[in-house]
């Protein structure tokens, strides 16, 4: 549960208590700032952080409950900020988003994490040497924290540009399977979107929230740049998520072309077999006129004057001839023929 904790005072480590009750110690004996990171905690593990920090249970709830929007919220003197940290995975090109909730008091900082997500392990190691930063309280923590999400949300960006480049090209190169995967980046980049366009307003409430509460104007200043990034990669999402319309609308357009192609050849086959059909069916009909006529004159009945004419053959025979040569002019005016 615990993932390491510490106390600091003026900037520097001064203890690392082994269990929770030893923070605590510490941390009134020495009057300096605890700083405990957790992962995954249990609601029977998280009481005891709740019932020393004085933490809200609605803020309990959701920080063990997770699957929270990112928000900032006030409980008294202590804000509780939740993050949704997000990072690239380059072997099946998707991105993997996390969680963290935190929990900021005047000599406390109390994180929970439910996922990798973000390395808060760097942070602290980043702190531990800016004792300067440090030395500003638990705020600054807060700052270095939305810093490392804000910072890791580039690699994540270039990883979406990179695969809508990829996109563009299947596009054109006429992929059949390249809607499925538009429609899955689509997907990535709207939960992106929804991680990263709260921050904006979270900032701001927090610098409001600073200078209302007179914290150190320099982690006003530092908080301001924050915002700056997280506006830029905002904008960034928001220009991807029009592009992947984009991208999704000429594949249709593409793809009903390519439709249209494909029926216009088979139509084209359907005339041309309409058309063999015709010319067959003409013949048919021309070689059975002659048929018909040498099988009524072939019954042999005696009372078929025409057996005993003496132009009887002759007559059958040029019959036969002007029956085929009326239906081939017919058919060839069809053209049939």
């Amino acid at each position: 549960m615990i993932v390491d904790s510490a106390i600091y005072v003026d900037g520097r480590r001064t203890a690392e208590p082994k269990t929770l009750r030893e923070t605590y110690e510490a941390a009134h004996e020495q009057h300096g700032v605890a700083w405990i990171g957790l992962y995954k905690p249990t609601e029977e593990e998280f009481a005891s952080v709740a019932e020393e920090f004085g933490l809200h249970e609605l803020a309990v709830e959701d920080a063990i409950q997770a699957h929270q929007r990112p928000k900032l919220e006030r409980y008294g003197d202590t804000l509780f900020v939740v993050l949704r940290a997000a990072r690239y995975l380059d072997r099946p090109e998707t991105v993997e988003f996390g969680e963290v909730h935190v929990f900021v008091g005047a000599d406390f900082v109390v994180t929970v994490r439910h996922s990798e997500a973000p390395n808060l392990h760097g942070v602290r190691g980043r702190m531990e040497r800016e004792t300067d930063l440090l030395r500003r309280g638990p705020e600054a923590i807060l700052y270095a924290i939305m810093d490392r999400v804000v910072d890791d949300y580039a690699p994540v960006v270039a990883g979406l540009e990179n695969d809508i480049d990829e996109i563009e090209t299947e596009v054109f190169g006429g992929n059949a399977g390249v809607s499925r995967r538009t429609y899955e980046l689509s997907r990535e980049v709207i939960e992106f979107q929804r991680a990263v366009k709260p921050l904006t307003g979270i900032l701001s409430g927090l610098v409001g929230g600073f200078e209302k509460y007179g914290i150190d104007p320099e982690l006003q200043r530092y908080l301001r740049d924050v915002q700056d990034h997280a506006i830029q990669v905002t904008e960034q999402v928001a220009g991807f998520r029009d592009l992947l319309q984009n991208i999704l609308s000429v594949n249709l357009s593409l793809v009903g072309l390519q439709q249209n192609e494909e029926v216009k050849a088979l139509t084209e086959a359907s005339i041309e077999q309409n058309d063999e059909v015709k010319k067959i069916s003409s013949w048919a009909a021309i070689l059975f006129a002659p048929t018909l006529i040498a099988g009524i004159y072939g019954m042999n009945f005696d009372q078929m004057p025409e057996l005993h004419w003496v132009f009887g053959y002759p007559f059958a025979l040029v019959l036969m001839l002007a029956v085929s040569v009326s239906l081939y002019l017919i058919f060839k005016r069809r053209d049939w023929l």
